[in-house]
């Protein structure tokens, strides 16, 4: 052993953990989380990080030299990346997006970290010197990852925040040298994963009134994960797409391979642009509030199954009268009026008046309503609450609804 590694002082475990326990005092309901985390002493990261596994990469020296509240921020928020699955859903962009390289996770860590800074400090948190704000780029607030991803570049801006700019896999999907991976000791697996953010999600919705927004949004989507539209949309997209390998909309971010035929030339690719989508919602009696809220987790799952691309999607509320169409902002800021009979032709009359045109209509209803007499000219998806007494109307008893049409794709709301 070296003299130098004799003389670098430990990891001051004992102030790392005072700093925990004061994050779980002003956030208590993260507290399950923060101690679920296993910390590892690394000098190969510059402050904390988090892997995958629920590991806690920290810094002798940065513990050393911050004070314990900040340190207590540096924790929730190392764990916030792990409670809102970054690493996860930074793989499915990469992915969906065709993003390769360390630059693009580089920018999914800071859109990351929009995401979680812009509501997690102040009230007995101190924001650690250094973490972004959406603000600092002049971003709006509340965002999600994937929102931010598409509004900013790397600049030079990055060199003075570069030491908060690695929160290690968790952060970004992309694995570290100086993590110990899947075979490392003191991971946690997937079904212990899930049970933390559960317990975190009961916490959260059983302290209405004192939690950020965008934590209660988290919850609602935890204990309700929705539907797999992901799936259903993937084929709308490929019957709404005009012909096989054809795209209209061109990208740089990959550029075409007929750039070798060139030399020095870099011509862009044709890409497949993401449906447009419109959501009619049932806002009829029979329609129940939980239901309503069910639906306003579908129209997320949608807007996250088109890419983020929020622009793409527009809401629709509909009983016998179909309402304005709403483009999609934020789910939960959608008025969904209404609360008299059931007559979905209307809605749908609507959607597919809009301009743009949409490429695919979803419904969401109870099914008590009669249906369009002839296929709409786009897909069409049928998001059914279930209905276990029996379809009842409040002016006919005997009233049966029509089954939804066949040139509808039907898919029951667990």
């Amino acid at each position: 052993m070296s003299a130098d590694t004799l003389a670098a002082p430990g990891l001051d475990r004992e102030k790392l953990f005072a700093a925990r326990l004061h994050a779980v005092r002003v956030r208590p309901y993260l507290a399950t989380a923060l101690f679920a985390l296993h910390v590892v002493e690394s000098r190969r990261v510059r402050t904390m990080g988090v892997d995958r596994w629920w590991r806690c990469y920290a810094s002798p020296e940065f513990v050393a030299a911050t004070s314990v509240e900040e340190l207590a921020g540096v924790w929730v928020h190392e764990v916030s990346h792990l409670l809102r699955d970054h690493h996860g859903r930074s793989d499915r962009v990469a992915r969906e997006r065709g993003l390769t390289g360390a630059s693009e996770r580089l920018r999914m860590n800071i859109a990351a970290d929009f995401e979680i800074n812009d509501d997690i400090y102040g009230e007995g948190l101190v924001r650690p010197e250094g973490a972004l704000l959406p603000s600092d780029l002049r971003l709006p607030t509340d965002g999600l990852m994937e929102d931010y991803l598409r509004q900013f570049q790397l600049g030079p801006w990055l060199p003075d925040t570069a030491a908060w700019l690695d929160c290690g896999s968790g952060a970004d999907g992309l694995d570290r040298e100086w993590e110990l991976g899947p075979g490392g000791a003191d991971g946690l697996s997937e079904q212990e994963r899930d049970a933390v953010r559960f317990r975190v999600a009961q916490g959260i919705t059983g302290r209405p009134g004192g939690v950020p927004a965008g934590w209660q949004r988290w919850a609602e989507e935890a204990f309700h994960p929705p539907q797999p539209w992901r799936q259903l949309l993937g084929a709308a997209v490929r019957s709404a797409a005009a012909a096989a390998g054809a795209g209209d909309d061109h990208s740089y971010g990959r550029p075409s391979r007929r750039s070798v035929s060139l030399p020095g030339i870099v011509l862009p690719s044709l890409r497949r642009r993401p449906p447009r989508v419109s959501v009619v919602i049932d806002t009829s009696l029979s329609v129940s509030d939980a239901e309503l809220g069910s639906a306003l987790l579908e129209v997320t799952a949608i807007s996250r199954a088109v890419g983020g691309r929020r622009e793409l999607v527009n809401v629709v509320p509909c009983d016998a009268a179909a309402r304005v169409v709403h483009p999609l902002c934020r789910a939960e800021g959608i008025p969904l009026v209404g609360g008299g009979g059931t007559d979905l032709r209307t809605g749908f009359a609507t959607a597919l008046r809009s301009r743009p045109r949409p490429d695919v209509v979803v419904v969401l209803t109870d099914g008590q309503t009669p249906w369009p007499s002839s296929r709409p000219p786009c897909r069409t998806v049928v998001g059914l609450f279930p209905r276990t007494g029996g379809p009842v109307d409040e002016d006919d008893p005997e009233y049966v609804p029509d089954s939804p049409p066949d040139w509808a794709h039907v898919v029951e709301i667990g």
